[in-house]
């Protein structure tokens, strides 16, 4: 089973909008494993945006990420890095596909509701950022039986 790491930012949080952000990812199959609302700070938004340093958006990445709570989460599944990302949408908005989330509630490229990590190594690295071991829970839903043919 794939980990990924999704931030709900702070447009998320400061809008309403963190359930319905779980629930899709929920609606489509994946498992929440672990979840936490934080303040993130300038040391923590570096580190996380450390691959954007250097380019000319990175000061607002980060004045963005620090400027409010964010909920951050494990979330878990077959293809789940993929499948995040396919719920999310376009990084733009306005290019991202009816029905998923930035689609459906994103105003701007720079306020974009979400993140989800693009690979298994910076997911690994992301998830490592925002929760230690211990906050991780692995577990079995009761459908994963009959969902997944599995005892």
């Amino acid at each position: 089973m794939e980990r990924t790491l999704v931030l709900a930012k702070p447009d998320a949080v400061q809008r309403g909008l963190v359930g319905e952000i779980i629930g899709r990812f929920e609606k489509r199959g994946l498992r929440l494993l672990a979840i936490k609302m934080l303040r993130v700070d300038d040391d923590l938004a570096r580190r996380h945006y450390g691959v954007h340093e250097g380019k000319p958006f990175f000061n607002q990445l980060i004045q963005y990420i620090t400027s409010g709570p964010v909920v951050a989460m494990v979330i878990a599944g077959d293809r789940a890095i993929d499948t995040v990302r396919v719920v999310m949408g376009a990084t733009d908005p306005v290019k991202a596909a009816p029905g998923t989330i930035r689609a459906d509630y994103a105003i701007e490229m720079e306020r974009n509701l979400v993140h989800g990590s693009d690979s298994p190594e910076n997911a690994q690295k992301e998830i490592c950022l925002f929760f230690d071991d211990d906050e991780i829970c692995q577990y079995r839903r009761v459908d994963d039986s009959w969902v997944f043919g599995r005892e």
